[in-house]
């Protein structure tokens, strides 16, 4: 192979590891302004237990989701997740149709990924969705993409 081909590649390789999924572990998610929907559930996998929270805030032209996955065992939880893309939000109209999805459009690195998550730790995930949609009943959900814990949550919201 061509030297100048496979730097070239390389190169564009690290620079899609550098920006392909941006997660901020932000705490100012509570304080946001607009009007929050929540739900909490329950992922148990023989005596490890994974607790996730998710939570909606409406912004004047965004949205605002936030994941909250807590490891309420006794022991370390290695997540797995089968590429960059460890999860997703997903909007759904009054009839099930999908209106927006966050990953669409957006690159993900092909390599297998692994985070720990301790004892009584959380990951925390929050993303805002530059979107406008009409007045109406939504279902936000949320994916934790993870091989081996698995966790979707869902929240009913109204946009007036």
């Amino acid at each position: 192979m061509n030297s100048r081909l496979l730097i070239t590649l390389l190169c564009a390789g690290a620079v899609a590891l550098a920006c392909g999924s941006l997660t901020r572990n932000d705490t100012k998610v509570a304080q946001a302004k607009g009007t929050r929907h929540s739900t909490s559930d329950s992922v148990v996998s023989g005596k490890l237990t994974m607790n996730g929270e998710f939570a909606v805030h409406i912004e004047p032209h965004a949205l605002r989701f936030a994941l909250n996955v807590t490891n309420e065992s006794s022991k370390d939880v290695e997540v797995t997740f089968p590429n960059g893309q460890g999860y997703d939000f997903t909007v759904l109209d009054a009839r099930g149709a999908v209106v927006y999805r966050w990953g669409n459009g957006r690159m993900f690195t092909q390599s297998v990924q692994n985070k720990l998550i301790g004892s009584g730790q959380s990951l925390s995930i929050d993303e805002r969705a530059q979107t406008t949609l009409p007045q109406g009943k939504y279902v936000a959900v949320a994916t934790l993409r993870s091989s081996n814990y698995p966790v979707t949550q869902r929240t009913a919201f109204e946009l007036r």
